[in-house]
């Protein structure tokens, strides 16, 4: 049988680099991982000691395809906490994970052919996710004094459809302040664009709160997750928000696309909602982290990266030292055991001299791992 031309996506070199790892430690050899953007705590533990509890009473059946009513008002309530926003909780829409998030976005909003923008650097799957879909995805080449976001004179240079923007963003961790989401809204509008919001590191966040978009308008889409703040990666639950005239779309969608989110998944996402405690210690370490890699990466040799405002990513040019990002994190995996992801996997036009590192892990994987990466550059 031949396979579909939309089918032909480029491979997330990330978990290609951790399937790298992943040989290399089934050999024996003890990898630090700074590759992942999956923090080292687990989903929170009052979560699953309620989710222990409802398995033995709940047949963990479907759910409504717009996800527990339950948790879908306790996600509004987030908004009013977090924002001092009163969200109908009607809007919002529990979801497979931000990818589910994804689909559901972009084919509710968009035709076939139509062009999306998406700042470069950026989460690959955007692009790839967009192309399956007969989407073209256009790369908005940001620059760091723009702190790597796109701005609203590129609405209109690029012709698109649709922007995606995150804040804080992967692979920078930079965030957009009020004012220029604003302005980036509001020239979306202006010129019928729909504006698709990925907040999926909200709650990690180091010298300002991040902003979202639903202080600004009504008028957008808006994507999180529990995986990043709330630790529940392999979970695969997620939400978004979005118009009220729009919730019957977005559900014939989901419902004809995913049925539902795993509802396990739902019922331990309700109960982490009120780890409030745990997860602000999370927070805390990936400050630490975050301030011993600022501190350490000069000392290697790695001068060239902008703090990171939020997330648990720093962005680094390493231009001194390679052309070939692909091979340099390779060699630093295979001669001292520390997994990083290349910038090609978020920039296919510079991405060839940049790379990121993570600092989700404990604070002991860090330590460990600028150690070895001292010990690399030295050679």
């Amino acid at each position: 049988m031949k396979n579909s031309k939309r089918s032909k996506v480029d491979s997330f070199i990330v978990m290609d680099v951790m399937e790298s790892a992943r040989k290399a430690e089934s050999k024996g050899q003890h990898i630090i991982h700074m590759e992942i953007g999956q923090p080292g705590t687990p989903a929170p533990k009052i979560a699953k000691e309620y989710l222990s509890k409802q398995i033995h009473s709940n047949n963990l059946g479907y759910t409504v395809s717009l996800g527990l009513p339950e948790l879908r008002k306790k996600i509004s309530k987030l908004y009013g906490e977090w924002y001092n926003l009163d969200l109908n909780p009607e809007r919002v829409v529990v979801t497979n994970g931000s990818s589910g998030a994804f689909v559901l976005s972009f084919t509710s909003l968009f035709d076939s052919g139509e062009k999306v923008g998406i700042g470069s650097p950026g989460y690959p799957s955007y692009r790839q996710i967009l192309k399956s879909l007969d989407l073209i995805p256009i790369d908005i080449q940001t620059e760091i004094q723009n702190s790597f976001q796109p701005v609203p004179t590129d609405i209109k240079k690029y012709d698109v459809r649709g922007l995606l923007v995150a804040s804080p963003a992967n692979p920078t961790g930079s965030m957009l302040d009020k004012h220029s989401l604003e302005n980036l809204i509001n020239c979306a509008i202006d010129n019928n664009v729909s504006f698709i919001s990925d907040e999926i590191y909200h709650g990690i966040e180091y010298e300002k709160k991040a902003t979202t978009a639903l202080e600004i308008t009504n008028d957008c889409y808006v994507i999180n997750s529990f995986s990043k703040f709330f630790s529940m990666t392999g979970w695969r639950v997620g939400w978004m928000v979005v118009p009220e005239n729009h919730i019957r779309q977005v559900e014939r969608l989901a419902q004809n696309l995913f049925i539902c989110p795993p509802h396990a998944s739902q019922i331990t996402a309700l109960a982490a909602l009120d780890a409030k405690e745990e997860l602000e210690h999370n927070v805390n370490v990936y400050k630490k982290n975050r301030e011993i890699l600022m501190n350490e990466l000069p000392n290697m040799g790695f001068t060239k990266f902008s703090p990171p405002d939020g997330a648990f990513y720093i962005y680094v040019d390493v231009s001194e030292f390679t052309n070939d990002s692909l091979e340099f994190t390779k060699k630093i995996l295979d001669q001292v055991g520390v997994a990083i992801t290349p910038g090609l996997d978020f920039d296919q036009k510079r991405g060839n001299t940049t790379i990121r590192f993570s600092y989700a892990r404990s604070t002991a994987d860090i330590i460990e791992g600028t150690k070895r990466l001292k010990k690399f550059m030295k050679k």
